[in-house]
């Protein structure tokens, strides 16, 4: 099978980046160290191609009706040109089909970023749902999307960008500007400051040597996943999916119950599930001892056992932790991980763990 590759391939591969098999694309791993930069995003300024995720605008008069019953979350919050939330989109029996973030952009309509691996099934899902409303769901795959995080991130990218998008270190997180077929969100997946700014592809090059000539580092996918998952943030596919709600991933400050007429996609299973009580809850770990939590290993509480979705060594913490889903009627906070044969306590935490560089743990 032939990987697709991105607006930046030919730059990845100047930079000496180990290359892999992401969902179908042929994306960056590490430039020579993940734990180097992990470190430069919680400590300076890194660059991420994400441009393998997928822009999709919708538009039309009735652009956000479609949302209103595609999505958890209410569009209808977002009043100014320029707001943006993050939602699930759900599937009838409230099993998560894909996350993502919307951003409300006046007479243009909504943009929408969804995740690489699902944007097919997305836009099919999307397109049907729209069937019969004045509204269009349109991809935008000429549009490349770069993420820079962290606490020198405004610093050095803001000067780089065009016109008036100069303005977006002065946004409020989930706030956005757009202008010149740009766009620049105060978004991110790391817990550091930063954006996510959406170019033409033609252009993506140019601007990335930009970055790296400012003293942006480039960041792979390694490090992306162990920063998300110190934020304490579900990576789809892993921590939650269509067999998942969002009641039981840790995402129910994403459900909008209000107004409650609104009949969006899955609120009925939802609302049957509230009403009977969830049966697992996401939680975080922290293993002290030496060891890796990883995705599979078996967690051992007095409620039964539960099951580790993410886990990995974090870099900023120097231990492991993990992002697990357990019993919801366990309340205990030692908990019991089962590792290649041996038993270790771990500790349970709320999620994130990490925030702006600093550990949040006990």
């Amino acid at each position: 099978m032939t990987l697709k590759t991105t607006p930046l391939h030919a730059a990845h591969q100047r930079a000496d980046a180990r290359l892999v098999d992401f969902a179908g694309w042929e994306m960056p791993l590490h430039y020579g160290s993940q734990i180097d930069e992990h470190h430069a995003v919680r400590t300076g300024a890194g660059v991420f191609d994400v441009s393998h995720m997928q822009v999709v605008d919708v538009s039309g008069a009735q652009a956000q009706a479609l949302l209103r019953r595609l999505l958890a979350n209410d569009v209808a919050k977002l009043r100014a040109p320029g707001r943006a939330l993050y939602s699930c989109m759900l599937n009838a029996d409230g099993g998560v089909v894909d996350d993502l973030i919307v951003y409300f952009r006046g007479d243009e309509g909504y943009r929408m970023v969804v995740n690489a691996a699902t944007a097919e099934s997305d836009i099919a899902h999307m397109r049907a749902v729209a069937r019969g409303l004045d509204t269009s769901v349109e991809p935008r795959p000429e549009l490349a999307l770069l993420a820079v995080q962290g606490p020198e991130a405004v610093a050095k990218v803001a000067p780089l960008l065009p016109g008036r998008l100069r303005t977006a270190g002065e946004l409020r997180p989930f706030h956005a500007v757009w202008g010149e077929e740009w766009m620049a969100a105060r978004t991110g997946y790391t817990g550091e400051d930063g954006f996510e700014i959406m170019l033409p592809a033609e252009r993506a090059e140019a601007f990335w040597d930009d970055l790296l000539r400012s003293g942006t580092r480039p960041i792979g996918l390694g490090a992306r996943d162990t920063l998300r998952l110190e934020a304490g943030m579900n990576l789809y596919g892993t921590d939650m999916d269509e067999s998942t709600t969002p009641l039981v991933s840790n995402l129910g400050w994403t459900v909008a119950w209000e107004p409650p007429e609104r009949d969006f996609i899955g609120r009925a299973a939802l609302e049957r599930q509230r009403a009977e009580g969830v049966p697992a809850q996401l939680v975080g770990l922290v293993l002290d001892g030496r060891g890796v939590l990883r995705g599979g290993t078996r967690i051992e509480t007095p409620a039964g056992d539960g099951t580790v979705t993410s886990g990995s060594f974090a870099p900023t913490l120097g231990v492991s932790i993990a992002l697990a889903r357990i019993p919801a009627a366990s309340d205990a906070r030692e908990l019991t991980a089962h590792l290649r044969g041996r038993t270790m306590p771990v500790r349970r935490v709320k999620p994130p763990f990490v925030r702006h560089g600093k550990s949040l743990l006990d």
